[in-house]
């Protein structure tokens, strides 16, 4: 686990907006914390060297790429060695249709998101690329019926507009 890093209220503040709009310009930023853009760009920068910011994503919608099924996977692997482990998540991964995977305590050793075009196309990945695999001893299937994104990480922050000058010091 990496070492948390110290964010005062002007980080939070920077790290709520760019969560909910990552590219929003560091003049907007700017002017909604109430800092000087110069001030804002080498904070977002200094947030990213830490390790705060690990990069923007672009979301795709599942289904209007002809991925409209999504299941969760839970499979146990056995024996539960990290010369398989390695390997298999690896392998996973790699699988277009795989979306997220979670390495768990208890029965199951991992939990799989996946985003598949149909029944078939789901049964053809359990089948050929989950259970074909020695090491898979057991996998679950559990169907998606649907999701919702929840956040931001961070706690509730100040109100919309510049932060107060106490803040900003």
């Amino acid at each position: 686990m990496s070492a948390s890093v110290v964010l005062d209220p002007v980080d939070l503040h920077l790290l709520r907006l760019l969560q909910n709009d990552a590219r929003a310009t560091y003049r907007d930023l700017a002017a909604r914390v109430g800092v000087a853009p110069s001030t804002c760009l080498d904070r977002v920068n200094r947030l990213r060297r830490s390790g705060v910011i690990v990069g923007h994503r672009l979301r795709l919608d599942a289904a209007k790429l002809g991925r409209g099924l999504q299941a969760l996977l839970s499979v146990q692997v056995r024996p539960h060695r990290r010369e398989l482990v390695g390997p298999f998540v690896e392998r996973i991964r790699a699988l277009p249709e795989a979306l997220t995977v979670f390495h768990l305590t208890g029965p199951e050793d991992y939990l799989v998101h996946v985003a598949v075009a149909d029944m078939a196309d789901l049964q053809r990945l359990v089948l050929d690329e989950f259970t074909a695999r020695r090491e898979v001893a057991r996998v679950e299937t559990r169907l998606i019926f649907q999701q919702w994104e929840c956040g931001p990480l961070l706690p509730p922050g100040p109100p919309e507009g510049p932060l107060p000058p106490a803040a900003r010091e």
